[in-house]
């Protein structure tokens, strides 16, 4: 029910809810809109946990605001759904930090409803977060609650927001601190004067679930309350009094008083000592709280009531803080003994209707029981909040879980107690699980015969909606809709004929009419009072029409209205034209009587409705008495003989709805049938007492229009069924009620586990001694197993309810339920009675020969069964892996699995090869294989190879590196090529685990000298021709000494590709220094050696002389000559000693600058080398502004300059790791450097060639750096995508969002490669790839922005910030094979054939005894025949590291057919396969 505040605005927000129950219950009513919200934080959709608020701006515009579980909020236009303005407060918080506690998942953040505070429109609500809001540090500690207040107007912060509560120390309690990962912000918020009010409990049953109420001035911010409900003695991890009602709200009174309900705890300060209410413990455990307010903010405690049972229902989980305290209106729900009043149930079913001016304290009644109003038992938990109709004559309502929503009738007894009396129940069971919504309930501008119940459920029709007052004993529906996700615990909130419901799949919706009416009539009709069967003086009805309109029928559907003088059917009305017919009351019934008049009509103007309404209501009169009996059955269940001093009561009220005195002229009994035999009540103090049920204060007579409580109770002394009829005489008729009871034993809970063999047994529960197991589970296997729980008791034993129940559903980890509604909270079990639930161990697929493991989970619950207690259900599973190869007698594999280590391929560790090429490659057979030959390690490689070796490679890799099924298990894993991590990778196993050398391997690095030859640098192969071409050999033995020694009497030597060894007296065209890390292959003859990589030489220099700027290659057959002139080189330090280098590439030398000011100077990017020079770092630092060298081998790029940095004086006098004959700064002073114009190159190319030679001469103005000829471009295709354009990134998401990897050597055709199967891939910030099936919202071309070029090659774009080179799929490939070859004598023939969908052309490449043709070109071989009547393709290459992503491709085709075949070892220097 809302709650009009005193506030004119918040008064105009209650006038135009508008909810008309004809216009509800029409075909006209439904949805309007379904907002979708935006939020995917991590892929998640966003939540609704906490209500939408309804309110209008100054603008004259009605808006819902919205909060989420992702911390964002919104402002949504009310009519039409338009998001207007979003903000996202904080990242959330994860669920995956709450230990299995999924009540809310997958986040946490806004979960209280907030309020709004009119006055200042400002908007008060908590989120909860990380204390890190970079999105990087999470776990539960490091969880944090911030409090907000937001400009409703422009959801901007107010000044000095948001405001910290971490490490609040309690008011109340110094021993108790707020830690803001253990609790939860649950209820809604409080607004009462300038403060506002939070109350918090903690997640599921855990942590310590202590309760809290903050408080806060809403304008400072400042804390003025930090109340805990665990006020002392008590061990400050004691946990208790949690306040969380179910999302309800902490109420006022509006004078000074605040009321709140707690959950249960274990300080048990009162256990079995009454307390009166006005001395309240320090500890409100399982509570209802009454707190002055003060004038400064601060709380105090003036009283409170706890059920006389709180030991018991602490035991059992049964909180009484699961619904809120609710406040009924004084001036409906108000007796001469109790004034003012609440209502509060919890997970007992009980039903406590409080004195809100003496709540009851603990065990004041008789016998020791509650002192309050009343108390009706249901037949389950409730944690819905009661619903609140204030008219005629005032009711409530219940949402039970499981069973019908129960309607209670307010009236006063005789004595001057308030008695709520069941009078009808809805047609259907509320949800078997939990999450059915509070009660609430609208009216028409506060007419009677107008109000509606709404009942929001988690399951059966989402919204459910009936009329207000129950017709013979059954609420009517009227109006239903699924809501797909609704939230539970949520209830409808309404603005201006509307209903808005939230959801948990980041949904909104609203219901309501679209339309106006075409038609004003006058509305609605009172006839007053009317003698029942008599008729009323005729009411005129008058319509105007308010559109031009035809009114095809007029109609009423009730016995007690009639209507005439109607116009001739049908007949067409004008804009402005009147009509009217007229109506009577003839009442055949007393009571109040309500119905519609219902106008059809037709009208060509869109946004008006079809029908018209025009309510009738009048009085039905009796002159003479009449009785009536509400309700006709009254049901005790549930209860424990001899449990309660006294008995239970409920009560059933005689009315007489006419105007006479009725008399009572007996009441006859029978416990058989409604129509006998009848027995004789013992007549008692207390009343007549027909077996254990006594009738209590029973009238003679009533007064007209008036009505008596008659109490009934029911005190069994022994188990059993019982029933009691009872006929009702008087003189204004006879009417008949039933009254039934049943008692019994305490229920008793026994719960089991199915036997993990599959025999069928069933493991009793023992209290986790053992826990449950699913005994072994193999790799990639499911097993499933049930728990059962029975209700063991007695034949006469009463219900078994689970009050407790947190499965592991949707919990990381091999172990977990199945679902979330089996054996779920409120599930209720009949003596004998069992349900079960399924759990699974399920084990995900891993690699052979690894260790077993162990998997777990707990499931929270508690009963009913006073001795059953709160148990934390343990469940193990032991994953077992497949063993294979050699077994040790137990069964357990010899060889252990090793792990994923990077392999190269010249230079390996492992490097006796048993295999290749087998089709029946496992890992098993590989280990047996090697084993056999005494080998100490075993390892699978590419899908389809076996290595063996005695001595461990070099470094190792992330499992995800080895990715290749193997070719004989595809369930096995056989190597890798690591994604994007170009490299070989093998999977290994060793009979030695744990133990890989005698002495761990040295890490590889770059000599720094060989002999007389010094180290220069990484360098680039030539462009055509060898950089150094005068002579090589290759070995797979090879080593720096060995190819120094080779190369005795040349001024250069290098190693590329591991094993190759060149020598030269000049460096060829195109060489050039390039980064250390593209040389990082380790020598194939020493893995602590550096040599090359895949077209890069580690370079070594005579004497240690720098390559010349003048530099002349010659060659015989199959050779250039070449000449470079340079007017300045960047790489040709001065011969005097180190000094600042002018310029580096397309850098010039700024001068020495001082570090930044709290910060680095040059802050963006940035790397290191022992071998650090200016050159490199240009190289590292392409495309930034400023680059620095500093503390001799470090290297920061960056597009601005730091504050703080500034020229200095001195400073930077270190010499260069990799040159010192060059300054690289010094101790917190940088070389600096700036990128200025782009470099002129100007080049005179001529080139001649008789048999495969030529010539050319370049002259160049700058030599330092050599930039392409035409320039990076963006890629046309890249396998089956073609480019699109730039593209800007999505608005609030990614344009491309399914998946997304990254790589310092990204190129386009490695993400065209990563992205196969989707339809867009693009490029981004040099390094990152991404891929979708659809472009995200905002996503546009844009007209510039991608201008960064990509990691992996400099001559093609990958993006900019926020801006993607966008490629789409378009139709199948034509993979096409041109292969380069340098020949003394080479000639060409193309031929081509089409296999299938694949054409491959093929350009044969004669052989040659030089370098350029058996060390450089990639040779492709292509032969065709047939075979068993099949086109076989063996396609026959080598590839190096940078060939990676033509392998994965071949490889793909390998897998699609069959025919193709592959070969990736390089027998020898020269020869290859």
């Amino acid at each position: 029910m809302h709650h009009c505040l005193s506030s004119i605005k918040l008064r105009r927000e209650c006038r135009t809810h508008n909810i008309d129950p004809s216009v509800v219950g029409s075909s006209q009513f439904g949805q309007l809109w379904k907002a979708v919200l935006p939020g995917n934080y991590r892929g998640y959709t966003e939540q609704l946990y906490s209500q939408s608020l309804i309110y209008t701006l100054n603008d004259g515009i009605q808006y819902v605001f919205v909060s989420t579980t992702q911390n964002n909020v919104y402002k949504i236009n009310a009519k039409t759904g338009a998001i207007v303005a979003s903000r996202n407060l904080h990242v959330p918080f994860l669920t995956a930090d709450l230990d299995a506690c999924v009540d809310i998942s997958p986040t946490v953040g806004v979960t209280a409803t907030g309020v709004i505070d009119p006055d200042t429109d400002t908007w008060y609500l908590t989120a909860k977060t990380y204390l890190d809001q970079s999105d990087q540090t999470k776990g539960r500690l490091n969880g944090r609650y911030y409090f907000h207040a937001i400009d409703v107007n422009t959801l901007a912060e107010k000044p000095g927001f948001p405001r910290g509560l971490e490490g609040v120390i309690a008011s109340n309690n110094a021993n108790r601190m707020f830690q803001g990962g253990n609790a939860h912000q649950r209820p809604a918020l409080l607004h009462t004067g300038q403060y506002i009010y939070a109350g918090f409990a903690s997640h599921c049953v855990q942590y310590n679930f202590t309760g809290w109420i903050m408080g806060w001035d809403k304008t400072s911010g400042e804390l003025v309350e930090r109340f805990t409900t665990e006020g002392g003695p008590e061990a400050n991890t004691v946990p208790g009094g949690g306040v969380w009602m179910s999302g309800g709200g902490i109420a006022t009174d509006g004078k000074g008083s605040m009321y709140f309900s707690t959950g249960n705890g274990y300080s048990s300060q009162l256990s079995g000592t009454p307390v009166p209410g006005r001395q309240p413990p320090t500890a409100l455990e399982e509570a209802a709280v009454n707190m002055k307010i003060n004038d400064d903010g601060s709380l105090r405690v003036v009283d409170f009531f706890m059920p006389w049972e709180k030991v018991q229902l602490d035991g059992a989980d049964k909180d009484l803080g699961t619904t809120p305290l609710e406040l009924l209106q004084p001036d409906v729900f108000t007796c001469p003994n109790v004034k003012r009043m609440g209502v509060v149930t919890g997970k007992s079913g009980k039903l406590y209707i409080l004195n809100l001016d003496n709540l009851g304290g603990y065990q004041q009644g008789p016998n020791k029981l509650d002192a309050v109003a009343q108390v009706i038992q249901n037949e389950n938990s409730v944690y819905a909040g009661a619903g609140v109709y204030p008219l005629e004559g005032g009711y409530i309502y219940i949402n039970v879980i499981q069973y019908p929503t129960h309607v209670f009738k307010f009236s006063c007894d005789g004595s001057g107690n308030p008695s709520f009396t069941k009078v009808g129940d809805s047609p259907e069971n509320n949800a078997y699980i939990l999450g059915v919504g509070h009660g609430t309930t609208t009216s028409l501008n506060g007419q009677a015969g107008t109000g509606l119940l709404w009942v929001s459920d988690v399951d059966g029709y989402n919204l459910r909606v009936y009329n207000a007052i129950p017709v013979d004993g059954r609420l009517q529906l009227i109006k239903t809709a699924n809501v797909a996700g609704i939230t539970k615990f949520t209830r409808p909130v309404f603005g201006d004929g509307r209903a808005y419901l939230g959801t948990v799949q980041g949904a909104l919706y609203c219901f309501g009419s679209p339309v106006n009416l075409p038609l004003t009539c006058t509305s609605p009709n009172d006839f007053g009072s009317v003698v029942i069967n008599s008729t009323s003086t005729a009411k005129t009805i008058q319509c105007q029409a308010n559109v031009d309109t035809q009114v095809t029928s007029i109609t009423i559907k009730s016995s007690n209205f009639q209507i005439s003088s109607l116009p001739t059917l049908p007949f067409s009305v004008v804009n402005g034209q009147n009509f009217s017919f007229q109506a009577v009351f003839a009442p055949a019934a007393p009571g109040p009587l309500s119905n519609d008049v219902l106008l059809a009509t037709r009208n060509s103007v869109d946004g008006f409705s079809t029908s018209v309404p025009v309510s009738l209501k009048g009085i039905g009169d009796s002159l003479a008495p009449l009785l009536s009996v509400t309700p006709n059955l009254v049901s005790f269940a549930g209860v424990i003989t001899g449990q309660e001093a006294g008995g239970r009561d409920q009560s059933i009220i005689f009315a007489n709805q006419g105007d006479g005195v009725l008399t009572i002229k007996g009441l006859d009994y029978s416990i058989v049938s409604e129509t006998g035999p009848l027995v004789t009540p013992n007549n008692t103090a207390n009343g007549p007492q027909v077996g254990p049920f006594t009738f209590k204060g029973l009238p003679t007579t009533i007064a007209g229009n008036s009505q008596a409580v008659v109490n009934i109770n029911f005190n069994p002394t022994n188990s059993g069924n019982f029933a009691v009829y009872v006929h009702v005489r008087t003189d204004g008729g006879t009417k008949i009620f039933d009254v039934v009871g049943t008692a019994g034993t305490y229920p008793v809970a026994v719960l089991e586990f199915q036997a993990a063999d599959g025999s069928g047994k069933w493991i009793p529960y023992t209290n986790n001694s053992p826990p449950f197991s699913f005994g072994n589970v193999f790799e990639q296997q499911t097993k499933i197993r049930k728990m059962r729980l029975t209700n063991n008791g007695s034949s006469s034993a009463a219900s078994l309810s689970i009050t407790v129940s947190k499965p592991p559903f949707g919990v990381p980890g091999i172990v977990g339920a199945q679902n979330g509604v089996d054996l779920a909270e409120g599930t209720v079990l009949r003596a004998g009675e069992s349900a079960t639930a399924d759990l699974y161990c399920s084990v995900p697929k891993s690699q052979v020969n690894t260790d077993s493991y162990n998997g777990s989970t707990v499931w929270t619950m508690n009963t009913g069964d006073p001795n059953f207690g709160k148990q934390f259900i343990q469940f193990t599973c032991n994953a077992v892996s497949e063993q294979v190869g050699p077994l040790y007698p137990n069964g357990s594999a010899i060889y252990r699995y090793d792990g994923c280590w990077k392999e190269n391929n010249p230079g390996r560790q492992l490097k006796v090869q048993l295999w290749g090429q087998d089709h029946n490659n496992t890992n098993g057979r590989c280990i047996s294989a090697c084993a056999d030959q005494g080998y100490t390690y075993a390892g699978t490689q590419y899908v389809e190879e076996c290595w063996c070796g005695n001595k461990i490679p070099s470094s190792q890799s992330n499992e995800t590196d080895c990715n290749y099924a193997c070719s004989g298990d595809e369930t096995e894993t056989c190597g890798g090529n690591g994604y994007f991590h170009d490299g070989s990778f093998i999977s290994l196993f060793t009979n030695k685990p744990g133990v890989d050398d005698p002495t761990p391997p040295t890490p590889p690095a770059v000599v720094k000298s060989v002999g007389n030859y010094n180290y220069t640098a990484c360098y680039t192969e030539g462009s055509g021709q060898r950089s150094l071409g005068a002579q090589n050999t290759a070995s797979d033995e090879m080593t720096l000494e060995k190819c120094a020694a080779f190369c005795t009497g040349y001024t250069y030597f290098g190693i590329e590709y591991a094993s190759e060894c060149y020598c030269g007296n000049a460096i060829g065209v195109g060489s050039a220094p390039t980064v250390e890390s593209e040389c990082s292959m380790v020598c194939s003859g020493n893995d602590t050696q550096i040599c090359g990589g895949g077209n890069r030489l580690t370079l070594y220099t005579l004497n240690g002389k720098s390559p010349s700027s003048s530099l002349v290659s010659t060659s015989t057959s199959g050779s250039s000559a070449s000449s470079i002139s340079s007017a300045s080189s960047g790489a040709s330090p001065s011969a005097t000693g180190p000094i600042a280098v002018p310029s580096a590439g397309a850098y010039a030398y700024q001068g020495c600058y001082t570090e930044g000011t709290n910060a680095r100077a040059l802050a963006d990017t940035a790397t290191a080398s022992d071998l650090m020079t200016v050159e490199k770092c240009a190289i590292f630092c392409a495309g930034y502004t400023y680059m620095g060298v500093e503390y001799s081998a470090e290297c920061y790029c960056a597009n601005t300059i730091g504050n703080g940095a500034v020229l200095a004086s001195d400073g930077c006098s270190m010499t260069c790791g990799g040159n010192s004959n060059e300054f690289c700064g010094g101790s917190n002073h940088l070389n600096l450097y700036k990128a200025g114009s782009k470099l002129t190159v100007t080049s005179s190319l001529v080139t001649t060639s008789t048999s495969g030679s030529s010539a050319s001469s370049i002259s160049s103005a700058s030599s330092s750096a050599s930039p392409s000829a035409t320039g990076p471009i963006a890629v046309p295709s890249a396998g089956a995508y073609a480019y699109q354009g730039c593209y800007t990134e999505g608005t609030n998401a990614r344009a491309l969002a399914d998946t997304a990897t990254a790589s310092d050597l990204m190129t386009v055709e490695r993400c065209a490669i990563f992205c196969a199967g989707y339809t867009y891939m693009g490029v981004e910030y040099s390094a990152e790839c991404y891929c979708a099936n659809t472009i995200g919202n905002g996503a546009v071309l844009a007209s510039d922005g991608c201008s960064m070029t990509c990691g992996g090659n400099s001559n093609e774009f990958c993006g900019g910030s926020n801006r993607l080179n966008l490629y789409k799929a378009g139709s199948k490939l034509t993979v096409t094979s041109s292969v380069a070859s340098v020949s003394s004598t080479a000639t060409s023939t193309v031929s081509s054939t089409t296999v299938g969908a694949l054409t491959v052309s093929t350009t044969p490449t004669s052989t040659s005894s030089g370098p350029s043709a058996h060390s450089r070109a990639v040779r492709q071989n292509y032969r065709f025949k047939q075979h068993d009547g099949r086109t076989v393709c063996y396609i026959l290459f080598w590839l190096s590291i940078y060939g990676r992503g033509v392998f994965d491709r071949v490889l793909l085709w390998k897998y699609h057919w069959g025919w193709v075949n592959i070969g990736r070892r390089r027998l020898y220097h020269d020869v290859w396969r």
